[in-house]
């Protein structure tokens, strides 16, 4: 796998949360792309629950960045310096959501969510962007600052730009052997 040029395998491979970012603007048409991808996402019974708000105007985003990585999210406030963050949320109006939520006990806009912004990450990653998720932030501050109402559910932030330098480091992830089993459970 590691030798096809191109391939999905790579991609994987290749991305990475990055933490520092260059001060390169982002093209609004790139930032189209990404979340073109997420609009192509699949969700539970089609709900597209996913909204996002682009946050990519310096000012702006300087304003927001100083509400949400205060106090105790401080150690995240290295997202202040990407070009774009991309603000994820989920709308919990959907029928479809409630009754998983009260059947089943899972909220399947938590994973709709999570893979649309995937969609976002590995679309970014082809187009020669970093990206970072960031779940640390001040959620409330984040409610106020753009006056969101309460029908969202604010799931995360994306930080995205381009990589001040590119990771060297491998990624550290565990073995097939360590999380798959087949036909029966054996780790």
């Amino acid at each position: 796998m590691k030798d096809r040029e191109g391939s999905f395998q790579k991609l994987v491979l290749e991305r990475r949360s990055i933490r520092s970012f260059s001060d390169t603007p982002v093209d609004r048409e790139k930032i189209a792309a990404c979340l073109e991808a997420a609009r192509l996402a699949p969700s539970a019974d089609n709900a597209q629950p996913w909204r996002f708000l682009v946050i990519d105007d310096p000012a702006v985003k300087s304003r927001f960045s100083k509400e949400v990585f205060s106090g105790i999210y401080f150690v995240t406030r290295f997202a202040a310096k990407a070009p774009v963050l991309i603000l994820m949320m989920a709308r919990l109006d959907f029928v479809a959501h409630k009754l998983a939520k009260q059947i089943q006990d899972i909220r399947f806009q938590f994973l709709d969510i999570g893979i649309a912004g995937e969609h976002i990450v590995l679309q970014a990653q082809e187009l020669g962007l970093g990206t970072c998720w960031i779940g640390w932030f001040h959620t409330r501050k984040a409610r106020k600052f753009f006056r969101i109402p309460e029908r969202y559910k604010i799931m995360s932030l994306l930080a995205l730009g381009y990589a001040a330098k590119k990771p060297e480091n491998p990624k550290k992830r565990k073995s097939l052997e360590e999380i798959v089993s087949f036909n029966r459970l054996d780790f």
